[in-house]
């Protein structure tokens, strides 16, 4: 069956793959978090800008 056969490359491979250790992987989900929060921020302090432009000049 082609199924089985894709288990057992999936298998073989997945003993190539690099793991991070432990310490790599909660350094690169602290800065996945880090980054997303610097970004929300970034995109909200845009957004109200805008958001008074819009308010003051356009609607009035």
């Amino acid at each position: 069956m082609q199924f089985i056969e894709y288990i057992k490359e999936s298998k073989g491979e997945l003993a190539h793959v690099t793991w991070p250790t432990r310490r790599q992987a909660v350094a690169f989900t602290v800065l996945v978090i880090v980054l997303s929060i610097l970004t929300s921020l970034y995109l909200g302090a845009f957004d109200a800008f805008f958001t008074t432009l819009i308010k003051k000049f356009i609607v009035g």
